[in-house]
């Protein structure tokens, strides 16, 4: 039922972006470290409870809820005294921090996922990669802690707030909305806000957790999107018409936009694209 793997390293798999270093499904037993864990490092519940104890504050971690710590933070966790069942992963690698930094996953406090989605099975799908040691070695080690990041990041959620999927479910009727009438240059943040029935500040809000940007900018970047379709697509259309075409009403404008996304004028573009 249990299992638990450490891996060996080469100098060649140190620099690859990511590697995992350890993984495991155990019966948690107590575990104080002063200086913390030299990898980053991650922990969550699969039968019990447990408390987890970073920065002055303890959390106590049910089934599914994990938590997340980078290199070198000091913590303790000890089992509640039912028993305290639990998969960790730990991995470095060249580009581990900036990775972590660009996914945004919250650290030192208690991330959570319905058990139905990919992270409630993780341990199940890892035993027996730690049979086989090539399944977690060299590159296949680095794709697996990506995927597995990808995932926390997907369908984790904190603080009560929606998760990646969740958030991206939530915004459906408005990237319908755009994917039909990003032509109609009335098209704007009140008209998107009523779809949703929600404030546009709301909205601005659901936005900018799930893509880093407001809808105005989405819609902006979905126009030029577009727009480079129809540049190849018809040769014999005006720069005019095709700005028309995808919601703007000053051709300038749209020039200005489309060298600002795509760094290059629209004309410029095709001519990179040949005939």
């Amino acid at each position: 039922m249990y299992y638990g793997r450490h891996f060996v390293k080469t100098e060649w798999d140190l620099r690859l972006p990511l590697q995992v270093t350890s993984v495991g499904y155990i019966e948690q037993a107590s575990i104080y470290r002063e200086n913390g864990f030299h990898h980053f490092h991650w922990l969550h519940t699969i039968e019990g409870s447990g408390e987890f104890s970073v920065n002055g504050t303890a959390y106590k971690l049910q089934p599914n809820q994990g938590i997340f710590l980078k290199p070198n933070v000091p913590h303790s966790y000890s089992p509640d005294p039912g028993g305290w069942s639990t998969w960790f992963m730990t991995f470095h690698g060249a580009l581990a921090s900036p990775i972590v930094a660009a996914l945004d996953i919250p650290q030192t406090t208690p991330i959570d996922w319905d058990a139905e989605c990919p992270l409630g099975s993780v341990h199940e799908r890892f035993r027996e990669k730690c049979s086989h040691v090539h399944d977690l070695a060299g590159i296949n080690g680095s794709l697996e802690a990506y995927a597995f990041l990808a995932q926390v990041k997907q369908f984790g959620q904190s603080s009560g707030g929606l998760s990646l999927s969740k958030g991206h479910e939530r915004l459906t009727p408005i990237y319908l909305l755009i994917e039909e009438s990003y032509g109609d240059p009335d098209l704007g943040l009140g008209r998107m806000a009523e779809t949703l029935r929600v404030s546009p500040q709301y909205l601005n809000t659901l936005f900018r957790k799930s893509w880093g940007i407001s809808p105005y900018q989405y819609l902006v970047q979905f126009r030029i999107q577009k727009s480079k379709d129809l540049l190849l697509a018809d040769r014999s259309r005006t720069v005019k018409e095709i700005a028309a075409a995808v919601g703007f009403q000053d051709d300038s404008h749209f020039v200005h936009t489309f060298r600002k996304l795509a760094g290059m004028t629209p004309v410029q573009f095709r001519m990179q694209h040949g005939d």
